[in-house]
């Protein structure tokens, strides 16, 4: 069994897909960052029509209801370089992971496991990121 962590942070994936997740191998207490939120304003304003831009606006607003947005700090910043050199040395492109990296770094920069559906998204990161796949 999984271990179950009372705080980790939600990538956006995650949160966007929470319906599907198993409840029991979430974090008791989950977080959202900043940059989770810029990406659902973003979501809203690249809709292609009124329903999915309805759909999104309502997850958004559930977000911005029910979180208060972990910051890209400054002890994040320092940590998504170290990030992008794990990347680097994975022998990865961290340029189309940018986002992704800004938000492990918010995680692991609060030592918070980070929960993705995307797990291949975080490869190389594994001595400084606890990625866990939902």
């Amino acid at each position: 069994m999984v271990e179950r962590y009372e705080y980790g942070v939600l990538d956006t994936c995650a949160y966007i897909d929470i319906d599907a997740v198993d409840p029991a191998i979430l974090p008791r207490i989950p977080e959202l960052t900043a940059v989770t939120l810029a990406e659902l304003h973003q979501g809203v304003g690249m809709a292609k029509d009124a329903a999915t831009r309805a759909a999104r606006m309502e997850m958004l607003g559930a977000a911005i209801d029910s979180f208060e947005p972990l910051p890209f700090d400054g002890a994040a910043a320092a940590r998504f370089g170290t990030l992008v050199g794990l990347t680097v040395e994975a022998r990865r492109d961290p340029r189309p992971r940018r986002i992704d990296l800004m938000i492990a770094a918010i995680a692991s920069a609060r030592d918070l496991p980070l929960y993705t559906r995307n797990a291949g998204d975080f490869v190389g990161l594994e001595a400084m990121v606890k990625v866990i796949s939902v």
